[in-house]
C-alpha cells in the first residue's frame, strides 16, 4: 500500500464510519455508497473495510482507551477528531498498523477534515495510545464493553453470561465466507480449495474473490451463510411441491428451493431488492415466480404445500458480519419487529394448506424475535410444531433445542469457524 493509496483508503474508512455512526446508515450501504471507496485497488478497499469493521466492533473499548489517554476527558471532544482517534486507535491496537503509519496519517486527515487545529491533539494522543494503550486494555472488560448494554442484558438472560460472553467473543472475529452450491457439494469443495461443512455449505476465506472464483459465472453457487442455508432444508423434499418463500429478498433460499425442484413463489415488498433477486436467479439459470406485495396483506386467492417466512428482524445474529447493527439496533426496534413478526407469521399460516409445512426463521438472537413469537403462535392453536432431527441439518445435533427447534448462535461450531446467529421452527397447519 501507497502513502497516497494508504491515506486514500482511510479518508474512506473515515467517511464510511461517519455515515454508520452519524448518519445512521447500514455498514454496507455505506461502502457501496461512498464515492472515495471506488477508485482504490481491492486491496486499499479491503483494508478500509476492515478497518471500520474494527472500529465498530470494539467502538466502546476504542473509547475508552482514547478517554484515558486524553488530557482531560471531560472536555468536549470534536466529534471529527474522536472519529480520527478511534481509526488510529483500532490501527494501533488491534491491526498491528505500524505506530509512524497511524499517526501520520490521522495527522494528515485532520488537515483533510479542516480540524488542522487539533493536529498536535491527535498526535499526542495517538502516540501515548501507542505507548500505554495494551496496558489500559488489560484493565477493562473489553468482551462486556463489545455490545451496548441492552444486548449484553438481553443475552445474559436468554442465554447467561458464559455463553453471551463466547458470543460476543466470536462476534469479534471476521467470519468467513460461505457458499450454497445447486448440485455436487463435495465436488465443488474440491474445486474450489474450500472446506466442505456438514450441512452441505462450502467454506472459504473471506478474502476470495468472488466473482473470479470457478463455478461464479455458469452460476453453479451462490454466497449464503451456512445457518441461513438451513431454515429451506427444514421443509424437507419439496420436489414439485408449491413453495411461498415470504419476505424472500436476496434470493438465497428461493435459489435452494428452484434448485431442489421446487414450484417457487418469492414474495417481498421491496422491489430494488427483488431485482437482486432476478439477477442471481437469472446467474442461476433458475426459474421462480415473482412477486412484489407485502406479505401480511397478500392474498394470492390459493394456499401451498409448503411455506417458508424468514422473517425482518433486528439480526443481531449476524453482527460478525454486520457490526453496525449492535448500534444501530435498539429495545423499541425489536419491540417493533416483534409486533409486525405476528403479523407475518398470521399470513403465512393462512396461505399454508391444511397439513402443509410452515418454516418460521429469523437471524436474531433475541428471544422476543424467536422463540417467544412461536410460543404465541402455538399458543393459537392453528399450528403445531414438527420437531426438527440432528440428521435434518446434517447431523449438528448440538443445534436443535430441546424442544425441537434450530437455535444456531456465532458461539456454535466455532472449530468449523462458527454459524450466524439463527432461529427456525418447523410447523404443521392444522384443520
Amino acid at each position: 500500500m501507497t502513502t497516497d493509496a494508504g491515506l486514500a483508503a482511510r479518508i474512506a474508512a473515515l467517511d464510511v464510519l461517519d455515515a454508520v455512526l452519524r448518519r445512521r446508515r447500514p455498514l454496507d450501504e455505506a461502502l457501496a455508497e461512498t464515492p472515495g471507496l471506488e477508485g482504490l485497488e481491492p486491496r486499499d478497499r479491503g483494508f478500509a473495510r476492515v478497518l471500520v469493521a474494527r472500529v465498530l466492533r470494539r467502538l466502546r473499548v476504542l473509547d475508552a482507551v482514547i478517554d484515558r489517554c486524553l488530557s482531560d476527558p471531560v472536555a468536549p471532544l470534536d466529534h471529527r477528531a474522536r472519529a480520527l482517534l478511534r481509526l488510529g486507535a483500532a490501527q494501533l491496537l488491534d491491526l498491528g498498523t505500524p505506530a509512524h503509519a497511524a499517526v501520520d496519517s490521522a495527522v494528515s486527515l485532520a488537515d483533510a477534515r479542516g480540524i488542522g487545529r487539533l493536529k498536535g491533539l491527535i498526535n499526542a494522543v495517538l502516540r501515548r495510545i501507542g505507548r500505554e494503550g495494551p496496558g489500559i486494555l488489560t484493565t477493562l472488560d473489553t468482551v462486556r464493553m463489545s455490545v451496548p448494554d441492552w444486548l449484553w442484558e438481553s443475552w445474559v438472560t436468554t442465554y447467561g453470561e458464559a455463553k453471551a460472553r463466547a458470543i460476543i467473543a466470536a462476534q469479534s472475529e471476521e467470519p468467513l465466507l460461505d457458499l450454497t452450491v445447486k448440485a455436487d457439494p463435495a465436488l465443488w469443495a474440491e474445486r474450489l480449495g474450500g472446506q466442505l461443512l456438514p450441512t452441505g455449505s462450502i467454506r472459504l476465506p473471506l478474502t476470495a474473490d468472488i466473482p473470479s472464483l470457478p463455478g461464479f459465472a455458469e452460476g453453479a453457487w451462490w454466497v449464503q451463510d451456512a445457518a441461513a442455508a438451513l431454515p429451506a432444508r427444514l421443509l424437507g423434499d419439496v420436489a414439485g411441491q408449491t413453495v411461498a418463500d415470504l419476505c424472500a429478498a436476496p434470493g438465497g433460499k428461493t435459489a435452494q428451493l428452484a434448485a431442489s425442484g421446487a414450484i417457487v413463489t418469492a414474495v417481498d415488498r421491496a422491489g430494488r431488492r427483488l431485482g437482486r433477486l432476478r439477477e442471481n436467479l437469472e446467474r442461476l439459470s433458475l426459474s421462480a415466480e415473482i412477486v412484489e406485495a407485502d406479505t401480511a396483506t397478500w392474498a394470492p386467492g390459493r394456499t401451498f404445500d409448503r411455506v417458508l417466512l424468514d422473517a425482518p428482524c433486528s439480526a443481531t445474529g449476524t453482527i460478525r458480519r454486520h457490526p453496525d447493527i449492535a448500534w444501530s439496533k435498539t429495545p423499541a426496534d425489536v419491540a417493533a419487529l416483534a409486533a409486525a413478526q405476528d403479523r407475518l407469521l398470521a399470513a403465512a399460516v393462512r396461505l399454508t394448506r391444511p397439513g402443509g409445512v410452515l418454516v418460521y426463521s429469523v437471524c436474531s438472537l433475541e428471544a422476543e424475535e424467536a422463540e417467544n413469537r412461536l410460543a404465541r403462535l402455538l399458543a393459537d392453536g392453528a399450528v403445531e410444531r414438527l420437531p426438527i432431527r440432528a440428521d435434518d441439518i446434517g447431523g449438528l445435533a448440538e443445534l436443535v433445542t430441546e424442544a425441537g427447534d434450530l437455535r444456531a448462535t456465532p458461539a456454535d461450531l466455532l472449530t468449523l469457524g462458527g454459524l450466524d446467529g439463527f432461529f427456525a421452527a418447523r410447523l404443521r397447519r392444522l384443520g
